[in-house]
């Protein structure tokens, strides 16, 4: 007999066969169970993804929904035109292009228009210099005239007009003076004299060299006198450098100060036209470069002579009135005087060097660079 007590029995083979399969059963039933469910909500899920719309989200779960771009919406880096703005933003709204643009017009500069010098240089004739083979200053222009009468002439009123503080001794010729010479800009202390007087000269702004190659030919003997002894194509310079211009044109002579090249070309613009000349197509050309410096230049008006301050000169007496049914003679330049000089030293002497071809006591012996000026 066992010695186990009755109040706990042993399960009998069956019993615990019974309950092995009970608990058998039981573990296998967990996992199915757990499979049933897991594959029951994966086919939910599949199958709601690939063919139910999704009408809101299940309760209890979070759902990201990835932001749709509104149809209507435009990309910031290109403002639509006729998009209204959004209160609190900042909206560029560009212009729409014109279906026909009107063509644009091109701006009008504005020109000031040609000066009187540049005008009168454009009426000037353009022709090739002439011949200096046949050039005779004297003979052609004559010399220094004295066309008022009044005992000065044509230089020495030249030297009363351009100078200041002159003095004279005799009301005829002027002895001392202060130049403010244009060519150079330098100031010169003019003295009569021996070896002073070359100081300073008279020059023909428009050389008569220049003026006989240029049309001068065609001119009557009276109209080149008149031009050798015009005012306005008479200065009073720095001798040294008239030398160096000597019959030079504008294309081949400027003065060294280039302030006044404005002004000298002017005057011989208007001594041109006065007298009929011409000028050669590069002389034009130096005109007009000179000129577009200076667009404003005008032609001079007019250079009248000067006078001696308190002139004591005497000046001829009048010519008598020609006697009934008479005509009076044509008005002639007085002859200069006979006057001679046996060298430039006795002419230094005098004080009347230098000596340009036609004054009273000039001869080609003493000119020795036969330029027309003696005695330099």
């Amino acid at each position: 007999m066992s010695n186990i007590p009755s109040s706990s029995p042993v399960p009998g083979p069956d019993v615990a066969s019974r309950r092995g399969f009970a608990v058998g059963k039981w573990i296998v039933a967990v996992p199915l169970h757990l499979t049933l469910a897991i594959g029951l909500v994966a086919g939910c899920a599949s199958s709601t993804a690939s063919t139910d719309p999704v009408t809101g989200p299940v309760p209890g779960t979070v759902t990201t929904v990835p932001a749709t771009p509104s149809a209507s919406a435009t990309p910031s880096t290109v403002p639509s035109p006729t998009a209204s703005r959004t209160p609190g933003s900042v909206t560029t709204v560009a212009p729409a292009p014109a279906s026909s643009p009107e063509p644009s017009e091109t701006p009008v500069r504005a020109v000031a228009p040609p000066s009187g010098a540049f005008l009168a240089l454009e009426d000037l004739p353009v022709a090739a210099a002439g011949t200096m083979s046949d050039y005779d200053r004297d003979a052609l222009f004559g010399g220094w005239i004295d066309a008022d009468g009044d005992c000065e002439d044509s230089r020495n009123e030249v030297l009363a007009r351009d100078l200041t503080g002159i003095t004279s001794a005799d009301g005829c010729r002027v002895d001392t003076g202060t130049l403010a010479d244009p060519y150079t800009g330098a100031s010169i202390d003019f003295v009569r004299g021996v070896a002073t007087s070359n100081d300073v000269q008279v020059d023909h702004v428009v050389s008569l060299g220049n003026a006989w190659v240029t049309g001068a030919r065609r001119l009557s003997q009276a109209d080149r006198v008149a031009l050798a002894n015009d005012p306005l194509n008479l200065l009073a310079v720095d001798g040294p450098t008239n030398g160096s211009k000597s019959d030079q044109d504008a294309s081949e002579w400027l003065p060294p100060n280039r302030a006044y090249a404005c002004d000298m070309v002017a005057v011989q613009i208007a001594v041109k036209s006065r007298y009929d000349l011409w000028v050669t197509a590069p002389e034009k050309d130096a005109m007009a470069e000179v000129l577009a410096g200076c667009p404003d230049q005008q032609l001079p008006g007019g250079t009248p002579f000067g006078d001696i301050p308190g002139s004591a000169g005497t000046a001829p007496e009048p010519a008598p009135a020609p006697a009934e049914g008479q005509e009076a003679p044509d008005a002639q330049a007085p002859a200069p005087a006979d006057v001679h000089y046996a060298n430039c030293t006795a002419a230094r002497e005098a004080g009347a060097a230098p000596l340009h071809r036609g004054d009273p006591g000039y001869r080609d012996a003493m000119d020795r660079d036969g330029d027309g000026v003696a005695c330099e």
